[in-house]
């Protein structure tokens, strides 16, 4: 194929075939196509855009340009959730365990957190031993034994996937609807899914500010899982506020814990059903149920041991990852506090070392925001609106100015 009259045809516009675009992303992947061609090419569907056809068929080019999972016939549905991500969002933690009661397969394969937004992976490795990185045959052994699997993306998994969003990271290209539903669907269908649910998040602390935008997003997500085979649900998510009351990767386990053990805190347990009962057979009262009366919680225990962990860790997990400073962070004034803006949060957790600003830095389990008060809560004055865990002094400061900005009392007047 010639490469300069491929990019030239989507720049003026034009449709791609699929074969085209097959051979494209097979190339890109071997290294015949150099960065800078793909880099152009990156370009010109961010500007021209992309069809539902083309979207799906570079889903699939990107999704076989590696290994593919392949079941064993007769096995259970197999069912995933996907969370285009925000601050305090533990719920895979939750929901993978809670699908394995109801006789399916969760072949739940995650990723590591980026900018202000946490990753699964991120949190699951603050367990001390918990494995990540199973093999092909360890990940189906595990799924016929106990239905549950929360794995990392291996090398041979949708190896173009890797090198294009390296690629799109540094040329300007992320913000792009077609290439971040095949980014996306591409890793979510190679587990060979018959159901996926998609969380589409919106608002200061999600990639989506808008909610146009994340419905924008869940539309082309849908329509590429359907085409490509998966019956796909999804639902928009407002991210003003963090979700629960915690974010940080030990802390958001903790919270996890509590909530598989009928303990969680509303949004957090609702959120999670939702979530569930788009790709559960039973009901949701069923699905309530079994986070209520320990079910999910056994399952949550197999899972970790399983991979490598112990699930009495993960109940004292703040006893092994203690950060040495703790800050109270109280409101000056009574009143009702009316914003606790997620994006502000997200950003006192990449000050504190929670997160990551580049995909190099290190992730310090210990540290984070817990206590963390609900919008709409009634509050004295010295009231606490929420606790920051730091590693150090400078840390520490950094995050409550970030806290600062992030809340807002309306104050009583008499």
């Amino acid at each position: 194929m010639h490469i300069p009259t491929f990019i030239e045809k989507k720049r003026d516009g034009h449709e791609l075939t699929a074969e085209e675009i097959a051979e494209f992303i097979r190339g890109y992947t071997s290294g015949e196509v150099p960065d800078y061609q793909t880099a152009a090419w990156a370009m010109a569907v961010y500007f021209k855009g992309m069809t539902a056809a083309e979207t799906g068929a570079l889903t699939r080019a990107m999704m076989h340009s590696g290994n593919v999972l392949k079941h064993p016939a007769g096995s259970p549905p197999k069912v995933d959730k996907h969370s285009t991500g925000g601050i305090g969002d533990k719920v895979s933690l939750i929901l993978a365990p809670l699908l394995a009661c109801d006789e399916l397969w969760v072949p739940m394969i995650s990723g590591r957190g980026l900018g202000i937004t946490g990753g699964t992976l991120d949190k699951l490795e603050s367990i001390p031993g918990f494995r990540v990185g199973l093999s092909e045959e360890e990940t189906h052994a595990q799924l016929a034994r106990i239905g549950v699997a929360m794995i990392g993306q291996t090398a041979n998994l949708c190896p173009a996937d890797k090198k294009l969003y390296a690629l799109r990271d540094v040329t300007a290209t992320v913000p792009s609807i077609p290439l971040i539903v095949a980014s996306i669907m591409s890793k979510k269908l190679a587990e060979s899914l018959d159901r996926l649910v998609l969380d589409v998040k919106f608002g200061t602390g999600a990639f989506m500010q808008s909610r146009t935008d994340a419905e924008t997003l869940a539309a082309a997500l849908c329509a590429t899982g359907r085409e490509c085979g998966v019956k796909t649900e999804a639902i928009l998510t407002p991210m003003s506020e963090p979700l629960g009351h915690t974010a940080g990767n030990a802390l958001e386990v903790r919270e996890s814990v509590e909530t598989l053990q009928g303990r969680g805190p509303a949004d957090l347990v609702k959120l999670t059903l939702d979530l569930a009962e788009r790709v559960a057979n039973v009901p949701r009262t069923q699905l309530a149920k079994w986070l209520n009366d320990g079910t999910a919680w056994r399952k949550w225990v197999q899972l970790v041991e399983a991979q490598g962990g112990r699930a009495s860790d993960t109940e004292r997990i703040l006893e092994i990852h203690a950060a040495p400073l703790r800050h109270i962070f109280a409101t000056p004034s009574a009143g009702t506090l009316t914003r606790m803006d997620a994006g502000l949060i997200g950003r006192a957790c990449i000050a504190l070392g929670a997160g990551r600003a580049k995909a190099s830095d290190a992730i310090d389990f210990a540290v984070g925001i817990s206590d963390i008060v609900k919008v709409g809560t009634p509050v004295e004055v010295g009231s606490p609106l929420l606790t920051i865990h730091a590693r150090n002094k400078r840390g520490l400061a950094e995050a409550r100015a970030f806290a600062e900005q992030a809340v807002e009392i309306a104050e009583l007047h008499p």
